[in-house]
């Protein structure tokens, strides 16, 4: 199993990343991940089904209505929806997802865990990837704080074959 730095660098490579539960307010930690890896030179797809532009972007009310589908998900949702999330990734072919979990609980979901570990979606369980993706102070700050705490997992499966680096 890659380490956590490892699967964090390997997600931020993809190419094309549905950004799920993106927000009307634009203050939000989803809408900030967003344009941290719009930035970063990603293919950013805002997923919200009630909305129909975020972000300045067309947006999409789920992970199948993105034409060409995506290489990697980014989970901003509640934790009672992460599990569904995580479905759908494997039902598409995607398999790679990142639920968002910074000093609180997050989008984090056991059923979600479970549910990658049975249908072979590499899941990062926790962290940020403005963590990651040129961090800035804050972000290396929370980084060194949770893993001193030991809030971020250490080691993430390697992804199953499928949609990989298009």
């Amino acid at each position: 199993m890659p380490a956590l730095a490892e699967a964090a660098k390997e997600f931020i490579a993809q190419k094309r990343i549905a950004v799920v539960g993106v927000s009307r307010r634009s203050d939000q930690p989803a809408n900030f991940n967003f344009r941290k890896l719009r930035d970063a030179g990603c293919t950013v797809f805002p997923v919200n089904p009630q909305a129909t532009t975020l972000e300045a972007c067309r947006c999409f009310p789920d992970l199948k209505s993105i034409p060409g589908g995506v290489d990697a998900v980014l989970i901003f949702t509640p934790p009672s929806a992460t599990e569904s999330v995580v479905r759908e990734c494997a039902d598409l072919g995607i398999t790679r997802a990142w639920i968002h979990r910074g000093i609180g609980g997050g989008s984090y979901s056991d059923g979600a865990v479970r549910a990658a570990q049975e249908r072979g979606v590499a899941l990062i369980p926790g962290g940020c990837p403005a963590m990651f993706c040129s961090p800035d102070p804050f972000h290396r700050c929370l980084k060194w704080a949770l893993n001193l705490f030991g809030r971020l997992p250490k080691d993430v499966p390697a992804p199953a074959m499928g949609r990989q680096n298009r």
